[in-house]
């Protein structure tokens, strides 16, 4: 069995992403995010699905990104999700964070497309290919359809920077181990 270094740990909170009637609320999310440095959370998730990101535009999503980044300023981790259905779009987006500063990435497994088990390796492996920092999986069926299985999450494990999964599947499993 192997282990990867720990890069995240304690409480991580999922932003929601303010809106008005003309776009992104961007002073009630700087004030979303000075609140939870302030009470002391150890890293921020932006754009993930509690953010909406199912309906922003990747133009809100990527000034959501700068904004956070800038915000935030290296207090604590930015993670970004950048998941989606379409993977050269998500390889797009997750490049475009990368270089904007985040520190990780979390990717929801494709929605709609009912992908197979090896089809989530394929699009994993594209992805990782192209980004240099941690990924997050996120396993979430109820929102996908679809859920990681411990044999694919084994397969994805021998990627170097896919480091976790965020699993909120009704399907539990005891762990993703390297025999």
């Amino acid at each position: 069995m192997f282990m990867k270094d720990v890069i995240f740990k304690g409480c991580g909170t999922a932003l929601v992403t303010p809106f008005t009637n003309d776009g992104v609320n961007f002073e009630a999310l700087r004030k979303l995010i000075e609140f939870q440095i302030l009470e002391g959370v150890d890293s921020l998730i932006i754009c993930g699905t509690t953010g909406e990101s199912s309906t922003m535009s990747t133009e809100e999503k990527k000034a959501v990104i700068d904004f956070a980044v800038k915000i935030v300023n290296h207090r604590v981790p930015v993670i970004a999700g950048t998941g989606g259905n379409n993977t050269k779009d998500v390889i797009a987006l997750s490049k475009y964070a990368q270089d904007a500063g985040v520190d990780a990435l979390l990717l929801v497994t494709p929605y709609y497309n009912k992908t197979t088990q090896v089809g989530l390796i394929n699009h994993y492996e594209a992805i990782a290919e192209h980004i240099k920092i941690p990924i997050i999986l996120y396993s979430v069926q109820s929102r996908t359809g679809l859920n990681i299985e411990p044999e694919t999450c084994l397969e994805l494990s021998k990627i170097p920077n896919i480091v976790a999964i965020k699993e909120a599947s009704r399907k539990h499993f005891t762990s993703c181990k390297n025999s």
